[in-house]
């Protein structure tokens, strides 16, 4: 395999100028979930330069595309990226910014669809030195629910259905050019929780006369804890946060409902299914034995993400010998979701991380985010070798 990693390190290095212009425009004009229009027909246009052919308009604008080897029905490898920016204003402290007022690339998806399209050209350039078929799978949605990933499969995107899908993300605080793997479970469930506290509003200085509900919604916030403090497995990891309390009273109003928003992220079904049953007990017995009332509504989120332990002790053996040892590392679990979780729950995965480490970036999800955009060097590289190994065995 020397020879190929010869050829693909030459061509990362050849396209890795016009992959970086690719990433540039992509961040320059974001577009939120399910509305990622223009980056669609953007991706589709370099797919035709490329001479690689796709079908679009799943989820109105995913996009499946394929390359086909030396005897393609040999096997089935889907790699994956997702398409959609997130609703935050870009801090203008640097370059090439959004020019898409509160839409910014904050999670990185701009990375993961210019690394992919290189991963694309390099494969393709490399068709008839390996076997099999690659799926490319341009993906909506991945931030908001029900998810673009659940979407495209009961849209009947992954056609033929693959032996293996892959994917990467972006790692703010991993060193640019270096690769990150875990077997086995590696990222957890979401669900989102709506609180709604109700009772009789009133007059702040007559909390006696009504309901005070400020009081109860806070209460219920408290008691919830115990659902991960004292009902929760101690090996198992759990996570609830309330990030949002909306109480529209005043200084001297105590407001006649109160809205609690928050997530719950685990690793094990059977105790997700029971812990949703426990919020909805505790916060609603909580409100009723305080003189109100608890709405409660969970929704079912993305299910745990977990990587096939074979295919991927493999992939970071091959990881090695196209990097060295030093440049792949070992991750630990991570509370946060990706739809990704939808692939791996229905086939065999491989979800890794791939650093790009920057001076002065912040993290994923916030409005200074920045990226190194000469990591995609190696992103777009390693992809395509992990691909040639799997096929090729």
């Amino acid at each position: 395999m020397d020879q190929i990693i010869n050829k693909i390190k030459e061509l990362s290095h050849e396209y890795l100028q016009e992959i970086k212009s690719i990433r540039t425009h992509l961040h320059q004009n974001p577009e939120l979930s399910f509305e990622e229009f223009e980056t669609s027909k953007f991706v589709q246009q370099k797919l035709d330069s490329y001479g690689i052919p796709y079908k679009s308009g799943f989820v109105k604008t995913g996009i499946v595309g394929k390359i086909e080897g030396v005897n393609p029905s040999k096997k089935i490898l889907a790699l994956r990226t997702d398409m959609d920016a997130l609703p935050i204003c870009e801090n203008e402290t640097h370059t090439n910014c959004s020019k898409n007022e509160g839409v910014m690339h904050a999670c990185g998806h701009d990375m993961h669809m210019a690394s992919l399209l290189g991963t694309a050209k390099i494969l393709n350039k490399l068709k008839n030195e390996w076997e099999g078929t690659v799926l490319l799978i341009f993906q909506p949605g991945e931030e908001l629910l029900p998810g673009g990933a659940k979407l495209m499969m009961e849209e009947g995107a992954l056609d033929p259905e693959p032996d293996l899908i892959m994917g990467q993300h972006v790692l703010p605080d991993m060193e640019s050019g270096h690769i990150g793997f875990r077997e086995g479970m590696y990222m957890a469930s979401g669900d989102e929780v709506y609180l709604t506290v109700k009772g009789k509003g009133g007059h702040g200085a007559m909390p006696h006369k009504c309901d005070d509900t400020v009081l109860i919604a806070s209460h219920i916030v408290v008691a919830l804890q115990q659902v991960v403090s004292r009902h929760a497995d101690i090996r198992i990891p759990t996570v609830l946060t309330f990030g949002r309390m909306i109480a529209e009273g005043a200084t001297n109003i105590i407001p006649s409902e109160v809205k609690l928003e928050g997530t719950f992220r685990t690793m094990n079904e059977e105790w997700r299914a029971k812990a949703k049953q426990l919020i909805t007990d505790i916060a609603q017995s909580t409100a009723k034995g305080m003189g109100a009332e608890c709405e409660v509504d969970i929704r079912h989120g993305y299910p745990f993400l977990v990587n096939d332990i074979n295919y991927t002790r493999s992939a970071k053996t091959a990881a090695i010998s196209f990097l060295d040892d030093e440049r792949v590392e070992d991750m630990d679990i991570r509370m946060t979701t990706e739809d990704f979780g939808f692939y791996s729950q229905k086939y065999p995965s491989c979800f890794y991380r791939f650093g790009v480490k920057k001076e002065r970036s912040s993290g994923l999800h916030t409005s200074g985010f920045q990226a190194e955009d000469s990591s995609l060097e190696t992103s777009m590289g390693i992809m395509a070798y992990l691909a040639i190994d799997f096929l090729n065995k």
